[in-house]
């Protein structure tokens, strides 16, 4: 009996992945350069199918394999989720449980590379691949209009890959891709605003409004990130009450600062933002080490919650950057990250799975360990 063969990728297979891309695709295809980026990238999972074919040559000859399909899965950097990014099986291969046997073989490896979700888009109109991912565990949870070349809308599906099934659904939280490399703050900012009052805008003009509102006017280098004190008065100042718990009564971000004219400068924009705390009764400054159980009573609370994490796990730059907390559950936290990168696409920066002991880690930046979260709520009179 012919014994299928699932392997990772190299470079040597090149040629036979694009002639079957070619094959299974007339849009949408996988270009010859991206595969090879695939191949060669460590967070990236590129399987492939081996089918033997008998060899005409003598009987003591070696047999020759045919590479009958593959899959692709990325797994997100820094955190527990992985994204089907294209399935492919050759016409003459299916409906032989190829594809059913190809995603299972996927999860595993994504499982072992520490993944606990496994995300995909699919085709409205793919009935059979829906039909798949319905029977393996994936659920709807959202869906993109105009997603693919043809103009096709996508579902977006889900499954745990650990589990058999979600403990919990999220809730529905729009999000928004920051269109400066500082204004993480402002992007999740209006991400949680909106979250609780729909008529808060997100766009550019009400982001870099409101950066110029928080800034810290100066960072290690560029232009200066947005201090959670001043996140905090922005949010208000439209409406919300707003707490912010930090680890610290000292001036923030000052260790990456070398010029002492610029830390001066920091401290005034600190001392400024404490004191319009204090002439504030819809604003509190809580200085305490904010501990994973606080920030799901905040969310049981109704608050919507920013969380300042360092992205070395991420990227590996040890850049402070703001994300907006989604949900909770006994295994994860949840985010959305307003950060988008070249190799990503919308869906990898929504309800991102982060393990609570990861998180932990993530959420304390710098030489101080600083900590800090900002809660919001809308305030009804």
């Amino acid at each position: 009996m012919k014994q299928r063969l699932f392997r990772l990728a190299n470079k040597e297979d090149l040629p036979a992945l694009i002639a079957l891309e070619n094959t299974c695709f007339k849009t949408d295809k996988l270009s010859a350069r991206s595969f090879k980026r695939w191949v060669q990238s460590e967070h990236a999972v590129l399987l492939i199918c081996e089918e033997p074919i008998a060899n005409k040559q003598p009987a003591d000859s070696k047999q020759q394999s045919s590479v009958v399909a593959y899959g692709l899965v990325w797994c997100h950097k820094g955190t527990r989720l992985a994204r089907l990014y294209s399935i492919a099986v050759h016409p003459s291969m299916r409906g032989k449980g190829l594809a059913r046997e190809l995603l299972t073989q996927l999860e595993k490896r994504a499982s072992k590379k520490g993944k606990l979700y496994m995300r995909l888009e699919v085709a409205k109109s793919n009935q059979p691949a829906i039909t798949l991912y319905e029977l393996a565990g994936y659920r709807v949870f959202g869906e993109y209009s105009d997603y693919y070349d043809d103009h096709m809308d996508a579902l977006r599906m889900q499954k745990q890959i650990r589990h058999s099934k979600l403990e919990s659904e999220q809730k529905i939280i729009a999000w928004y891709q920051q269109t400066t490399e500082f204004t993480c703050g402002p992007a999740s900012l209006m991400m949680a605003m909106h979250s609780q009052d729909s008529n808060i805008q997100m766009n550019q003009l009400n982001e870099l409004d409101l950066w110029r509102e928080a800034t810290t006017i100066f960072m290690t280098s560029g232009h200066g990130g947005c201090h959670p004190i001043g996140l905090a008065l922005s949010a208000n100042k439209r409406g919300f009450e707003a707490s912010i718990f930090i680890n610290t009564s000292d001036p923030l971000f000052l260790d990456g600062v070398r010029s002492q004219e610029k830390k001066e400068i920091m401290r005034v924009v600190h001392e400024q933002f404490t004191q319009q705390v204090t002439d504030s009764d819809q604003v509190t400054i809580v200085n305490e080490e904010i501990a994973q159980a606080r920030l799901q009573e905040l969310l049981d609370d109704g608050f919507a919650v920013l969380m300042l994490i360092s992205t070395y796990r991420l990227d590996g730059k040890k850049a402070p950057h703001w994300v907006m907390l989604t949900s909770m559950d006994e295994l994860c936290l949840y985010v959305h990250d307003p950060d988008l990168d070249t190799q990503q696409q919308p869906v990898d920066c929504q309800y991102l799975p982060i393990a609570k002991q990861d998180f932990y880690k993530m959420s304390a930046f710098g030489s101080g360990r600083l900590r800090t979260a900002v809660a919001i709520r809308k305030y009804i009179k």
